[in-house]
């Protein structure tokens, strides 16, 4: 699904439909093998567009694929906003959003395809999941919550431990199911702080519906 506003007029939307398509081709191909080695050819193939009109969108491979990450990271940034919306502990957002990332796996393969390929040279993006992960935990410092002092920090022990869950969870599904997740944000939480006790019960509160 597309992340950007409509555009206003007839040419404004073809024009977004041919950069989404772009886009989605390049999701498409991350997920599978997560290589950027296709050729502009290919990419513009997939996405059934005309060879030049690549270049009326992106400079570069690079740029596009650099695009096609955000705009994946982005999508289950908003994803996470949907489904999480009615929790305000932010030590409840923290287990959660590494729960659901293990089912997203199953229900969302492209997205957390991309996020497993990717998504290390995005931990500290100013969007996507990495902005809403570094304000749940400015908001979880600034209440007492957590007791680890420096966001950037926490954002950073966050996403590899987000990034080796999905790829335990792709590699070895036998071993990353709904426990293992609960078992590791349980651990998450009390490396921020969260006594064991709450730690463990906020780690395995019900969890909303996917659907």
């Amino acid at each position: 699904m597309s992340t950007s506003a409509p555009p206003g007029n007839r040419f404004e939307r073809r024009r977004a439909e041919t950069r989404q398509a772009l886009v989605r081709s390049a999701r498409q191909i991350l997920a599978e093998t997560g290589d950027t080695s296709a050729s502009i050819q290919a990419i513009a193939e997939r996405a059934d567009v005309g060879f030049g009109s690549f270049y009326n969108h992106f400079e570069s491979k690079a740029e596009l694929f650099d695009a096609a990450v955000a705009d994946a990271l982005e999508e289950l940034g908003q994803t996470f906003d949907e489904h999480l919306r009615s929790i305000d502990d932010p030590a409840e957002l923290v287990a959660a959003g590494f729960r659901l990332s293990a089912r997203l796996a199953d229900s969302r393969p492209e997205l957390m395809q991309v996020l497993r390929h990717r998504g290390l040279g995005h931990i500290h993006s100013d969007s996507g999941l990495a902005v809403r992960a570094a304000r749940d935990l400015e908001v979880g410092i600034a209440s007492g919550r957590f007791a680890m002092a420096d966001p950037a920090i926490a954002v950073t022990a966050l996403g590899g431990s987000l990034l080796a869950l999905v790829e335990l969870r792709f590699a070895r599904p036998d071993l990353a199911g709904d426990e293992a997740a609960a078992n590791l944000a349980e651990m998450l939480l009390r490396m921020l702080g969260v006594p064991a006790e709450d730690a463990r019960d906020v780690a395995r509160r019900p969890l909303p519906d996917l659907d």
